[in-house]
């Protein structure tokens, strides 16, 4: 199956899934203030066996296929900790997570498992929008003195900004599911009309400012 083939296929998953909802005429509002004619919960799609565990063969694919096997998978806490899991269990690897801020008692951890220094790491996301809080996972990761192989993640919106901070820390980042082949495939459907398409196609070139 092509990247294209596998992008049509994520994107329909994610729309009959309702993971991804499209509103361009009552558009959501993002934690950070920006108005979006989308919104994104990939967590819905682990309610669907076939979907869930589709998912986590397209990511072991990738790693045997096309990337060198690492010695851990982690997650990035908290919607890629279970996507995780699937994939280090199908490849029979040990798991880990990362969170978003240290634990606020005990032993006030940022990564949760037991971690070699100097071992070889692939970063399982959900999703990356700004790709903040994934390079903050990262990061952590490094200062545990792991070398990152690459991040998978289920979907990205494809910010410019966003990929340019992964190439400016030389991240390769590789994605089941895009913006563009989503919005495409939303429209093939009839989810979407044409005027909406446009609104979806306007909001990604600046989201920051966008008002539809």
């Amino acid at each position: 199956m092509s990247s294209s083939d596998i992008e049509k296929k994520i994107a329909r998953y994610l729309l009959q899934s309702n993971a991804i909802k499209l509103s361009p005429a009552k558009p959501f509002t993002w934690a950070s203030g920006w108005k979006s004619p989308i919104y994104c919960d990939n967590r819905i799609t682990l309610s669907y066996p076939g979907i869930r565990s589709d998912i986590r063969d397209e990511f072991c694919r990738i790693i045997t296929n096309q990337l060198s096997m690492p010695d851990y998978i982690a997650g990035v806490a908290t919607g890629a900790i279970a996507q995780g899991v699937l994939v280090a269990d199908k490849l029979d690897l040990p798991f880990v997570y990362v969170r978003s801020s240290p634990k606020s008692h005990g032993m006030e951890n940022l990564i949760e498992g037991k971690i070699e220094p100097g071992s070889k790491v692939i970063v399982i996301e959900d999703l990356i929008s700004t790709g903040g809080s994934s390079l903050k996972a990262i990061k952590a990761l490094q200062q545990a003195n792991c070398e990152i192989v690459a991040m998978l993640a289920i979907f990205t919106y494809g910010f410019e900004s966003s990929l340019e901070k992964f190439k400016k820390e030389s991240i390769p980042v590789i994605t089941l599911g895009t913006y563009e082949t989503l919005i495409e495939e939303a429209y093939q459907a009839g989810e979407v009309n044409s005027y909406d398409l446009e609104l979806l196609k306007s909001w990604r070139e600046n989201p920051g400012e966008w008002d539809n």
